[in-house]
């Protein structure tokens, strides 16, 4: 087949919707089909669309149906589709009416759709290449968190942990780019106030990696994920995860993961972490929780799924 696949993220952009672009069309390459990326589509001729976000790829989604209400419409829901865009806004409900398949990156995802779009919904977990764990250091705990600095990502809060952490063998070191001025301020100050925490900025993603790989844990703060990338890695490597209790954390996680903290409680996290850092035994269990989704996110499991998807 020719699929187009849109997504609102520009190429070089280091967003989740590029990545998960670029990563599909390699394995849809590999099941046979061509494929093409564009931020919007502009009338090039395909067989079926896969629009990645309901609501910023609207236009495309609502002029492909116009064009070609007999070929096949696939949207892929993100993070602020699930979990704001389709409560209140009337071009994200359009497009989940008119897609023929809706995909999910996370099973929690399906609860957030009604009875109808469910049917045709389907969950594919982002997949990761193996990760290589790397031994972390001993003289400090070391703590990462990934991803770009912006609100839905609550991404102080474990810099605000910090402040209920009497020991000086937690550190914190902070990945991701600001996306506003006032982000960058705020993790500038954070660095000023306490010594333990390092915010290093937007890295290559392999040097993301190095430093994912060696750290003790990762937390991971979000308001709202459609199934977090960086979850992935760290379930691949090996590291256990420190989340907030949200649905798209969960629906990567399982309901009894015990590393689960309440959105928004720096003081709940500073007690998961120290918790983390003193009993070796509770770290053990949850890395041994992760490695058990590892299933989940391997390539071959996400290639299966968009032939399901495209059969």
């Amino acid at each position: 087949m020719r699929l187009q696949i849109v997504t609102p993220a520009p190429p070089g952009s280091r967003h989740g919707n590029r990545n998960t672009a670029l990563r599909w069309a390699a394995q849809l390459r590999a099941l046979g089909h061509r494929v093409a990326i564009a931020t919007e589509w502009r009338g090039a001729s395909a067989d079926a669309l896969i629009a990645l976000h309901a609501r910023r790829s609207h236009a495309s989604i609502a002029a492909w149906k116009r064009a070609h209400p007999g070929r096949p419409l696939v949207v892929v829901l993100t993070g602020t589709d699930l979990y704001r865009d389709i409560r209140v806004d009337a071009d994200a409900r359009r497009s989940l009416e008119l897609a023929d398949r809706l995909v999910v990156l996370q099973s929690k995802g399906l609860e957030e759709l009604s009875k109808e779009n469910r049917k045709k919904a389907i969950v594919i977990h982002q997949s990761v290449h193996p990760v290589k764990r790397r031994a972390p250091p001993r003289k400090h705990f070391l703590v990462t968190v990934i991803g770009h600095l912006r609100v839905e990502k609550d991404p102080f809060r474990a810099a605000l942990a910090l402040r209920h952490l009497d020991g000086r063998d937690v550190q914190v070191v902070q990945l991701g780019k600001a996306l506003s001025d006032d982000m960058a301020r705020q993790a500038r100050r954070f660095m000023q106030t306490d010594g333990r925490y390092r915010w290093l900025g937007e890295l290559p993603h392999a040097g993301a990696m190095r430093w994912l790989a060696r750290s003790h844990a990762m937390v991971i703060s979000s308001r709202m994920e459609g199934g977090a990338h960086v979850v992935s890695e760290a379930i691949a490597a090996g590291v256990p995860v420190l989340a907030s209790r949200i649905p798209g954390n969960i629906g990567l996680l399982g309901e009894r993961y015990a590393g689960y903290y309440p959105l928004g409680s720096e003081r709940a996290l500073a007690k998961l972490i120290e918790r983390s850092r003193s009993q070796p035994g509770f770290l053990k269990s949850l890395e041994k929780s992760v490695k058990a989704r590892r299933a989940l996110v391997r390539p071959a499991a996400e290639r299966r799924a968009l032939r399901e998807l495209l059969s």
